[in-house]
């Protein structure tokens, strides 16, 4: 069982370490290369399930929707002009008025409309680290922040109804979730009225002269603050990690540096190895399923070609090609996808040829979405 673990460790170093090689020589990005590589070390046994291996990943997704948070003000969210807010409005109706609309057209089970529309931010979080903020990745971010929150409400509701139907533990769900809400909403505003009276309360949390870390550590208390006040409440841990995030440049405006200094901590070790176990779950021996390939493919371009039409209400301001590039940056719910998949399985609403298929559907679109984005940009 030792000798097991330390070539699991191993195996897990090696491929941190090298997956930006392999991403540089192939011209691809890192995250769909660790998530093959996983794949592949699991097929020959040098990957295993290890529950400290589970743990150490599972906070690694919490960080990455922590970071997919930093990348949001929400000052600057809410000044969001009038007509990009009904653009984002619109988008996500189609979205789900698709997912209707495809379910019963081609008769999938009715958890297919929850799965079908997910939206998730934390692979944009990646696209920004590579590309920058151009403006469609602007819009990307904003559209998916306020489609992550819905996703994980969705989410939420959804497991609570799947582990324990629409009886006392639901409506309990849907309580805790309601408050939650309320006092997120009252915190934000009670700590802007105090940084707006004493300014210099932000300034003595995270000094600019800052020898002893002091961000860091306030950075790290608020997001396990959070997420174990959602582990209390029975809630989606990512929610409470994604709306850590959102404090940081909400209220700390000052500290630009910040998101970099938290950035590459998280996408040097932790995510990475989120991205690999990821990879691990998914193994090689599936794909001699009879059907498993063309479903995984089915689900992946029915999930595809949703946002590529919904993206259109963005053609008038950004142009073709960027609102085209909005659609594709939200085609890679890769977290939610799985975690939602996974829950469905458990509770027997998909069968497991499903389940891999989406697992698998998971995997293509973040391979081939990342390949289409960055062939587009290199045309800009």
């Amino acid at each position: 069982m030792m000798s097991d673990n330390v070539v699991l460790i191993g195996s897990v170093s090696l491929i941190i370490i090298f997956s930006p090689f392999f991403a540089k020589i192939l011209k691809l990005p890192t995250t769909p290369i660790e998530i093959v590589l996983g794949s592949i070390f699991t097929y020959f046994g040098f990957l295993h399930d290890e529950h400290l291996f589970e743990i150490v990943a599972e906070l690694g997704f919490l960080y990455l929707m922590f970071i997919a948070g930093t990348e949001i003000n929400l000052k600057t969210f809410l000044k969001i002009s009038l007509s990009t807010a009904k653009r984002i409005g619109g988008y996500l109706l189609i979205l789900y008025g698709l997912s209707l609309l495809f379910a019963f057209y081609f008769h999938l089970s009715n958890i297919f409309i929850v799965l079908l529309p997910l939206i998730s931010v934390g692979l944009i979080a990646t696209l920004s680290k590579e590309y920058g903020t151009p403006k469609w990745l602007d819009i990307s971010m904003k559209a998916g922040a306020i489609g992550e929150v819905v996703s994980i409400v969705i989410l939420t509701l959804t497991s609570s109804a799947l582990e324990e139907g629409f009886g006392v533990k639901f409506i309990e769900t849907v309580g805790y979730l309601t408050l939650f809400l309320l006092f997120m909403f009252v915190l934000f505003r009670a700590v802007e009225i105090l940084f707006w009276w004493y300014p210099k309360v932000a300034t003595t949390l995270m000094p600019h002269d800052d020898k002893l870390e002091q961000d860091v550590r306030l950075s790290m208390g608020i997001f396990f603050l959070l997420v174990g006040v959602m582990l209390y409440l029975h809630l989606e841990l990512a929610f409470g990690a994604f709306l850590a995030g959102i404090f940081l440049p909400t209220f700390f405006e000052h500290k630009h540096e910040l998101h970099k200094k938290l950035a590459s901590f998280g996408f040097g070790f932790l995510i990475p190895i989120f991205f690999i176990h990821i990879g691990s779950s998914f193994y090689l021996e599936a794909l001699v399923m009879d059907g498993l390939i063309l479903k995984a493919f089915l689900i992946a371009l029915m999930m595809v070609v949703m946002r590529l039409i919904a993206s259109s209400v963005f053609i008038d301001k950004l142009g073709l090609k960027d609102a085209m590039l909005v659609g594709l940056s939200h085609s890679m719910p890769l977290t939610l996808l799985i975690a939602m998949a996974t829950l469905a399985f458990q509770a027997k609403s998909i069968d497991l040829l499903h389940y891999y298929a989406f697992i698998l559907a998971a995997l293509f679109q973040v391979i081939s979405v990342m390949i289409v984005i960055k062939l587009l940009n290199r045309e800009s």
